[in-house]
């Protein structure tokens, strides 16, 4: 593919880039942002997801032959110098590695638990708003062989800038669903066989006492509050043991650890 030079940044062809920050919370109907050389190798051989477009800066096209090699021949590459790029992104872009990406029809819970296999490993995550954790805690679902992560509605995008950059790419791999009501999925998780467990610090359990069952979901609340007390009560709950005068750790590195406990990836 040829690249295309941008030298203007109202250039119409690169509007999906433009002031970055801003519209990544505000949304962008359908699309978003992959940062990064990693990532967009990740996109570009997403089921889920397709690429629109990529942008890049100048001086990193060359560095990019391979990768570009993946994308679908239709998908344009633009590439301008480093004031372009910042006056586009709306601020300086060190990285220079940008795609817009679109998302698909998003799968609904029934449907993504229907395509799960017989043995089965979901998490469940209620309430994390932060970006670098959900980024993280689906780097770690990908690296511990996790099918499927569940969100509410109370949770941050998983396919926010940021998000996708933590996760290298796995919230572009990882399958995810977001439920509209978090109590419904409880029953909804049961009615396809699986065991259910609550990531607390008060848990009755240790988590290095429990066995692997067949088919299993962790769930993981917001730090500080944690899961709601009435979810709580109809579930299993479980605690990461740690030295006294501690009781908590950050919901990534918790929710590391449980996977890696549960992983049947073992060597």
């Amino acid at each position: 593919m040829d690249p295309i030079r941008i030298d203007d940044p109202a250039d119409p062809r690169v509007a999906p880039y433009m002031d970055i920050r801003e519209r990544d919370l505000a949304g962008r109907q359908g699309r978003f942002v992959a940062e990064g050389k990693v990532v967009l190798n990740v996109l570009f051989s997403a089921r889920r997801f397709e690429a629109e477009s990529v942008l890049l800066l100048e001086n990193r096209l060359a560095g990019m032959t391979e990768t570009l090699k993946s994308a679908p021949a239709e998908v344009p590459v633009y590439v301008a110098s480093g004031d372009v790029l910042d006056g586009i992104a709306g601020f300086h872009m060190h990285r220079g590695v940008l795609a817009i990406g679109r998302k698909r029809p998003p799968e609904t819970i029934e449907t993504l638990l229907e395509a799960l296999p017989e043995r089965a490993l979901v998490v469940v995550l209620v309430g994390i708003a932060n970006h670098d954790n959900i980024g993280a805690i689906f780097r770690n679902a990908a690296a511990f062989g996790a099918d499927a992560i569940l969100l509410d509605e109370t949770c941050c995008d998983p396919l926010y800038r940021k998000a996708i950059r933590v996760s290298v790419g796995a919230a572009l791999k990882v399958p995810f669903a977001v439920a509209s009501e978090t109590g419904s999925l409880v029953d909804t998780l049961g009615k396809h066989g699986f065991e259910q467990i609550a990531l607390s610090p008060q848990g009755t359990v240790d988590c290095r006492d429990m066995e692997r069952p067949q088919r299993l979901a962790l769930w993981f609340g917001t730090e500080g509050e944690g899961l709601p007390e009435a979810l709580m009560r109809r579930l299993k709950t479980v605690k990461i043991a740690m030295a006294g005068g501690f009781d908590s750790l950050n919901v990534a590195a918790a929710s590391a650890i449980t996977l890696h406990h549960f992983t049947d990836h073992r060597v």
